[in-house]
């Protein structure tokens, strides 16, 4: 491969050869031995190689290979296609045989690690070895959403509301876990704190060594931390961060999480964003998605002008464009609840009513219960919607990008979102898929989706998560081996 990949496909804008600059200008000046060139994959996990201080310059223009079977791997890392053999791989055959993709830095979002001495971070892009974009990264799909927007004069906002558990770890037990299952046993934990005191400033504190060191990390790497929060279970907690434009808070979404548990296991801890742990008294976690739009002035696309009265009325609380984006996400929501929800694991926290949890497709006037809250006002600058369907697993890119297409057909259908719902657990709407398996089916009966992602996106997507299930389905789970091992 030439050293000059990156100018021979032109694959850089003017700013991020400057940002390009200035990412030499900070390694020397900060001493840097390393720096991690970052992938997000399918799964929102941080996959990364790390280059000595000394490689970076002719790395960055020349990219950095990777196996392309990362595109195609489930989350136990099993490969999901036949890659060695003839027609085994998906698309146009381009990673057949387990080949190369190249990953091409994002100069604008270099980081100096805070948690580790002398390492830099910076976030890739990935291309065929031809220069032709790999259609299933999945930062290049938001992107698409958000040209999308754009071609409407309209720009994407939101804010991030994530719940997680920290707990401690047990060092005795880990060293007694097997290592030869596949994936690994999980890390035997014990809470920090006991749960149960929604906000209370005693939990808050006990918590505080620990969040106050991933709160500093966090700011120092420019993610916008708002408020940390003492949640409902035990051990758990929340971050919200402050609006962001584009894809900034998607980009801080897969870097949080991956901050939070490096960052944590240094301190002796475990940072899980596993929807519902099989821990004594744990509570489900959810990823809050704030959104709005701004227009070509800035101005928030959402803001109602107050001339509806009815407070049952989406245009008392939105705009014209605001309502019929509440609309599409209402209308596609069974669709993308598979990238929002995407494990098997997250349909846990659907299960059972009045847990702040939404289990129907409706909205709700800043209430808690529905699927989508409607926070708005008449010259309020912060009127949103928030989407709290996600789980905090969920890969940001998918999650938001079918959150765009959704409202984007809502707004070119005009659509209606019906009255707002003052009881969303007693309703006879729509409920929200009770599975992983019953979601992807509507994602693949999705023609919005199709459309929006392509075929060939949606069905890579479906068969790597019915890879999951399929492993998941065949094993004797705990309850079996209750119900029926000693009885029959």
């Amino acid at each position: 491969m030439a050293r000059d990949f990156v100018d021979a496909h032109d694959l850089w804008t003017a700013a991020q050869r400057d940002a390009a600059s200035g990412m030499l200008g900070e390694i020397r000046a900060h001493g840097l031995q390393a720096v991690r060139f970052a992938f997000v994959d399918h799964h929102g996990l941080v996959r990364v190689k790390t280059l000595s201080a000394s490689a970076v310059e002719s790395s960055l223009r020349a990219g950095v290979r990777m196996v392309g079977t990362l595109l195609l791997k489930d989350s136990s890392n099993r490969t999901a296609w036949p890659v060695f053999t003839e027609g085994g791989a998906p698309g146009d055959a381009a990673l057949a045989g387990a080949s190369d993709v190249v990953l091409v830095a994002d100069p604008s979002t270099f980081k100096v690690l805070p948690w580790l001495p002398a390492t830099g971070w910076v976030q890739c892009d990935a291309y065929h070895p031809d220069g032709r974009p790999v259609a299933y990264d999945t930062r290049r799909v938001l992107r698409e959403a958000l040209a999308a927007l754009a071609s409407r004069g309209l720009r994407w906002v939101s804010g991030l509301e994530v719940e997680f558990h920290v707990y401690r770890l047990d060092p005795a037990a880990a060293s007694r876990a097997h290592a030869e299952a596949w994936p690994a046993d999980p890390p035997a934990v014990a809470p920090l704190e006991g749960g149960y005191q929604l906000l209370s400033e005693q939990r808050a504190d006990r918590l505080a060594p620990a969040l106050d060191e991933l709160r500093q990390h966090a700011q120092a790497l420019g993610l916008p931390v708002r408020s940390v929060e003492a949640e409902l279970g035990p051990s758990q907690c929340e971050f919200v961060f402050d609006a962001m434009e584009g894809l900034a808070s998607a980009d801080a979404m897969a870097l949080f999480r991956s901050a939070a548990k490096q960052a944590m296991a240094r301190r002796g801890l475990h940072a899980t964003f596993m929807c519902k742990p099989q821990l004594p008294g744990a509570m489900a976690s959810g990823w809050h998605l704030h959104q709005s739009l701004r227009d070509g002035g800035g101005a928030n696309a959402f803001m109602p002008d107050g001339s509806e009265r009815d407070p049952a009325h989406a245009r008392h609380h939105l705009s014209g464009t605001g309502a019929a984006w509440l609309a599409g996400l209402l209308a596609h929501a069974p669709a993308y609840a598979a990238f929002a929800a995407p494990t098997i694991n997250a349909y846990r926290r659907y299960q059972r009513a009045h847990v702040l949890a939404p289990n129907h497709v409706v909205w709700g006037a800043d209430n808690r219960g529905a699927m989508l809250r409607v926070i708005g006002a008449p010259e309020d600058p912060t009127t949103r919607i928030e989407n709290r369907i996600g789980e905090p697993a969920a890969n940001p890119y998918l999650c938001m990008a079918a959150q765009i297409h959704a409202g984007l057909d809502g707004l070119a259908a005009q659509s209606d979102p019906g009255p707002a719902c003052a009881s969303p657990y007693a309703t006879s709407a729509a409920r929200l898929p009770s599975s992983l398996d019953a979601a992807l089916d509507a994602l693949d009966a999705s023609a919005c989706m199709r459309h929006a992602l392509g075929d060939a996106r949606v069905d890579w997507f479906l068969r790597i998560k019915r890879f999951e299930l399929a492993r998941f389905h065949a094993e004797v789970t705990a309850w079996e081996q209750r119900e029926y091992f000693e009885h029959y």
